[in-house]
C-alpha cells in the first residue's frame, strides 16, 4: 500500500544519478509541486545531481526558468530526451548553447517506448522517422556536442529498412492524477489528458523504482473499478495538494476541459463566436484556416497541430463543422472542440479521451485521414522542417507520427514571419509589411517531413499561407493557388529562393480578415 507523504518528503528519496520519467504533456497533466519540491531539495543539499530526465511530450511552463524546468537551470540534469522544448525555453537555450546532453524523438515512439519498458522489452522496432532527422543517416535527434548516445539503430527485417528505438530506464515516476481512495489507487477524472500514466507507473515499478503521485484530494467513497486509472500496487508515494490546477499557470478546474460538462457541437460554434469578439485573431492565421478548412469532408478524422493550425479548428466550430468532423488531438482528446495557447493538449468538451501510445497506434495505422500542421521551413523539394533552427529549438513533438502516415497533409504557415502586417477589403488581400524571416527556403535545416518519403506513399500534400497555395508535385512544390488581390510576382515570386512551377488555374473566392 502507498504511503501518502508531503511533497519534499516524496522527492527526499530521488538519489544521484537517478533517471526521472514525466507523465506530462507540455503544460497539462503536470505535476508542479513533486518538480517544485524537488527544486527546493537541491537548492538546500546540492542533491540529488546527475539526473536524467525523461518526457514523451515535454514539460511544461512556456515561460523562460518555469517550476518544471527550473531544476535544469540549477544544473542538477546531466541529460535530457523530450519530444518537445517549446513550454522549456531555457532548456532549448542550454541545447544550442551546448551546455546540456539533449536527444529529441518523436512523442509517439516514446509513448511506445514507454509502453514497451512496462513490458520488459529493451527496444521498439518502428517505421516512424524512416528517412527524417531521426533516422541514424541524418542523427539529428542528438541535439549537440555533448550528446552522443546512440538511441536509434537501423536495422533490415524482411530486406526493408527499420528503426530499432531504446526505451528507457526510468528510476522515479512523477505523475499528476487527480484523486486517489482509502487504498491508493488513482483516477484522474479532472484531467484533460491521460498521457501514459499507467504505462509509466508499471515501466518504472518493474524496475524496483519509486512512483510518485500527487492528487488534489482523497476519496470518501470508492469509486468504480473502472475509473481507476493506476492501480494501488504500482504506486510508492502519493502526496496530497490540494492547490494544483488542471493547467499549469491557469487557476482552477474547467468541467469543460475533462469532459465532465459538455456542450453541443452548436454551442461550441457560439463560444469561438464570442471568444472571437473578445480577443483580436491574427489575421494571417484567419486567412490561413479559412482556405485550409475547405479541405474538411464529412466523416473525416482530423489531427490539429498547435498555431496557426488551432484555427482551423475554430473555422470548423463556426461554420457549423464540428458536428461532421471527429477532431482529435495526439494526447487523447477524441471529438470536441481542441484547445489552443497554454492549454494545448486539451479539448473543450471531448468526447472520449484515449491513452497518448493508444491515439498513436491509430495515428501510425494511418488512422487519420488529414491533418492540419505548422512549418518553421519549407523547401524547394517540399520537405518541411517543423522542430528545429539553429536559434530556435521547438523539438518534433508529434509531428513526424502525424505527417508521415495520414492520407492528406496540408500545412499551414504565413508566408513570413515576424512583421507581417496585413490588410483585406472586398477587393481581396493587401500585404502592407512582410515579414523579417522567410518561411520558404532552398535547403530545409532539419528534416522533419520528407517530400519523397510522401510520394513513395501516396500522400497528398498541401502548403497553405496566407496569400497562396502550393501542392506537393513530382518535382517538388507546385503554386496553385493566389489570394485575390496579391501580385503573383511581387508578393510570390520574387520572394521565392528558387524557381517554381506555377499552375494556377483560377483563384479562390476573396476571403479576408
Amino acid at each position: 500500500m502507498p504511503q501518502f507523504v508531503s511533497p519534499a518528503q516524496a522527492v527526499s528519496h530521488i538519489k544521484d544519478g537517478d533517471t526521472i520519467i514525466y507523465n506530462n504533456f507540455l503544460s497539462v497533466i503536470n505535476a508542479e509541486q513533486l518538480s517544485a519540491a524537488l527544486n527546493e531539495r537541491f537548492k538546500a543539499e546540492g542533491h540529488p545531481r546527475d539526473l536524467e530526465l525523461y518526457c514523451s511530450a515535454g514539460l511544461g511552463g512556456w515561460t523562460p526558468g518555469n517550476v518544471c524546468e527550473e531544476i535544469v537551470c540549477l544544473g542538477a540534469v546531466k541529460a535530457v530526451t523530450l519530444s518537445h522544448f517549446g513550454t522549456t525555453p531555457e532548456i532549448a537555450r542550454l541545447i544550442l548553447e551546448n551546455k546540456l546532453e539533449a536527444y529529441n524523438l518523436p512523442f509517439g515512439v516514446m509513448s511506445h517506448a514507454i509502453r514497451a519498458a512496462a513490458g520488459g522489452q529493451e527496444y521498439i522496432i518502428s517505421d516512424t522517422g524512416l528517412n527524417l532527422f531521426v533516422d541514424p543517416r541524418h542523427k539529428g535527434y542528438q541535439l549537440n556536442e555533448k550528446s552522443r548516445r546512440e538511441l536509434v539503430e537501423e536495422i533490415i527485417i524482411d530486406g526493408k529498412r527499420r528503426l530499432k528505438y531504446a526505451v528507457p530506464r526510468p528510476d522515479v515516476a512523477f505523475i499528476k492524477a487527480s484523486s486517489c481512495d482509502g487504498e491508493g489507487n488513482i483516477s484522474m477524472e479532472d484531467e484533460v489528458a491521460i498521457g501514459d500514466a499507467l504505462s509509466v507507473a508499471q515501466a518504472t515499478k518493474r524496475r524496483g523504482g519509486i512512483v510518485i503521485v500527487q492528487v488534489a484530494r482523497q476519496l470518501e467513497e470508492p469509486r468504480h473499478p473502472m475509473e481507476m486509472v493506476i492501480p494501488a500496487a504500482l504506486v510508492s508515494y502519493i502526496c496530497i495538494c490540494p492547490e494544483q490546477t488542471q493547467v499549469q499557470g491557469v487557476p482552477g478546474i474547467d468541467p469543460l476541459l475533462s469532459g465532465r460538462q459538455q456542450l453541443s457541437d452548436a454551442a461550441l460554434g457560439e463560444y469561438v463566436r464570442q471568444q472571437s469578439l473578445q480577443s483580436r485573431e491574427d489575421p494571417a492565421k484567419l486567412l490561413i484556416a479559412r482556405r485550409a478548412a475547405r479541405e474538411l469532408r464529412e466523416g473525416h478524422v482530423v489531427n490539429i497541430g498547435v498555431g496557426a493550425p488551432e484555427y482551423v479548428a475554430r473555422e470548423a466550430a463556426r461554420s457549423g463543422l464540428l458536428s461532421q468532423v471527429n477532431l482529435t488531438v495526439e494526447s487523447g482528446p477524441m471529438r470536441g472542440l481542441p484547445a489552443g495557447g497554454v492549454p494545448f493538449g486539451a479539448a473543450i468538451s471531448p468526447h472520449a479521451i484515449c491513452t497518448a501510445a493508444e491515439q498513436f497506434d491509430f495515428y501510425d495505422g494511418g488512422g487519420l485521414d488529414i491533418c492540419f500542421i505548422g512549418a518553421l521551413e519549407i523547401d524547394r523539394a517540399g520537405n518541411v522542417n517543423g522542430h528545429y533552427h539553429p536559434k530556435k529549438l521547438s523539438g518534433i513533438g508529434g509531428f513526424i507520427n502525424i505527417t508521415q502516415f495520414t492520407h492528406k497533409v496540408v500545412f499551414c504557415t504565413s508566408f513570413s514571419a515576424g512583421g507581417l502586417e496585413l490588410e483585406g477589403d472586398e477587393q481581396g488581400l493587401s500585404i502592407k509589411s512582410e515579414g523579417r524571416f522567410p518561411k520558404f527556403v532552398d535547403s530545409v535545416s532539419a528534416l522533419s517531413f520528407s517530400a519523397e518519403n510522401a510520394r513513395q506513399s501516396g500522400q497528398e500534400v498541401l502548403y497553405v499561407t496566407e496569400r497562396c497555395v502550393f501542392k506537393l508535385g513530382e518535382k517538388g512544390l507546385v503554386l496553385t493557388e493566389v489570394t485575390p488581390g496579391v501580385d503573383l510576382q511581387k508578393d510570390i515570386l520574387d520572394r521565392l529562393p528558387f524557381e517554381v512551377e506555377v499552375d494556377v488555374l483560377e483563384s479562390p473566392s476573396p476571403t479576408t480578415a
